[in-house]
């Protein structure tokens, strides 16, 4: 039986890993959170990993408050970069293999076309800056890794975009949304039956890949599909990233190239709006 240990057992991502691997008798999964297990605890971890016998560790622990970042920096970089570390220190230590999310936000929006794995980051802000430092800890420690870079990642679980979206409309009537900055909406159901798929394989298939939904679209374009397939009767506004100022400064542009994962572990990308529908439906239910 194949033995996994999960980090921020209690994030929108584990949470739909849980609804993953129910079923699945060849698995072994433990979650685990804060306060028990904390990745930026050196000693924790060493205890957790001395203690337990694994064979992966899929890494959802993250400081992913984007705006509040550029205040929290120390915080910001001790989930992001100082957590990642210790895991992979343990990790190699104990010989397990490492599976790290990171974000497209380790880009600057300038591209024009889809960004792949070997492109050279260069983040706007501290939340950036952070997950890239992670990344880049993890390849100078050890070799058993797949990190996975993910964009605008939601779903019926924790706080996200489409769950803010849906809250707002219950009090108002029109909302603005930024129409300016494109990504790829992407499920976390769908990241996660990825990640149990890489572990399933077995591959030695080792390094950084990219996952996402298919499609790219506007954040207004992404609420404007959330309001209609709930049926809601809400105006949405486009406006630029100039009318809605930030803390921290966001890609303009963040799509990610797939082909290497799609190829590397057969995997074919669902697209947004079936996601979203399904996942709707979920919170319908």
């Amino acid at each position: 039986m194949t033995k996994i240990l999960v980090t921020g057992g209690n994030g929108q991502l584990a949470q739909c890993l849980k609804d993953v691997v129910k079923n699945n008798d060849e698995l072994d999964v433990n979650f685990q959170d804060l306060p028990e297990l904390d990745i930026t605890n050196k000693q924790q971890l060493e205890s957790y990993f001395s203690k337990n016998e694994l064979d992966y560790c899929i890494n959802c622990a993250a400081y992913t408050a984007v705006d509040l970042a550029e205040e929290q920096s120390d915080l910001a970089y001790a989930v992001n970069a100082d957590g990642p570390k210790n895991l992979a220190e343990a990790c190699k230590k104990h010989q397990v293999k490492l599976l790290h999310i990171s974000t497209d936000f380790v880009f600057d929006g300038k591209k024009q076309t889809p960004y792949i794995e070997t492109d050279m980051p260069n983040p706007l802000g501290v939340y950036g800056k952070s997950k890239w430092q992670g990344e880049r800890i993890i390849q100078e420690i050890m070799e058993d890794y797949f990190i996975l870079r993910t964009s605008w990642l939601y779903s019926e679980y924790g706080n996200n975009f489409m769950k803010t979206m849906l809250k707002l409309s219950e009090t108002r009537d029109e909302i603005n949304v930024v129409s300016d900055q494109i990504g790829s909406p992407t499920y976390a159901g769908d990241l996660a039956e990825v990640l149990i798929k890489i572990v399933l394989s077995s591959s030695t298939n080792y390094g950084l890949y990219h996952f996402s939904n298919s499609g790219a679209i506007s954040w207004y374009d992404f609420a404007v599909e959330i309001f209609t397939q709930f049926g809601k009767k809400i105006e949405v506004k486009p406006i630029t990233t100039k009318d809605y100022p930030t803390a921290a400064k966001r890609p303009k542009y963040s799509v990610l190239e797939t082909t290497k994962i799609e190829n590397n572990f057969d995997c074919t990308l669902k697209d947004w709006q079936g996601s979203l529908n399904k996942v709707i439906q979920q919170l319908r239910d």
